[in-house]
């Protein structure tokens, strides 16, 4: 399997963070917990004259539910947080973002693409003398739906 391009990121720490996360296919960051991995198909009732038995069933739209969020996180660069600051401005930059599961040998394991996205909302730890808190805590971003690579 060929390298992932990386920002500076050495692999080393993230052996403690199971999930890469690109950006336009480079490595900027591991976090420890992905949620929002979900999509929807709605399903509409039909009711067909002279058929009582049974209600048809429907496809209807193909929906995502949940933002992805990420959490407890490790970011190399200012990158992440560069593009937080952006949207904050107005400045809607939408990008395309992985989510790569990597194995105990820091290899691919499974990948999540998620087209046109961009965050929404930045949560930092709480910060404690004394402790060695992760600088992001939370990174929580919309999307335009799951592609294939």
């Amino acid at each position: 399997m060929p390298e992932r391009p990386t920002s500076g990121i050495g692999s080393d720490p993230f052996l403690a963070f199971n999930f890469l996360i690109e950006i336009d296919g480079l490595t900027v960051g591991g976090f420890a917990e992905v949620t929002g991995l979900q999509v929807e198909v709605e399903v509409e009732d039909y009711r067909e004259g002279g058929v009582n038995g049974f209600v048809h069933k429907l496809r209807g739209a193909v929906r995502y539910p949940s933002n992805l969020v990420l959490k407890r996180g490790l970011v190399g660069g200012d990158q992440l947080l560069a593009w937080q600051e952006q949207t904050l401005q107005g400045k809607l930059e939408m990008r395309n973002l992985s989510v790569v599961l990597c194995d105990g040998k820091n290899q691919e394991a499974q990948r999540w693409n998620f087209a046109k996205a961009y965050p929404v909302r930045w949560s930092g730890p709480e910060l404690r003398a004394g402790t060695s808190a992760v600088a992001i805590e939370t990174l929580e971003f919309v999307h335009q739906g799951m592609m294939e690579v």
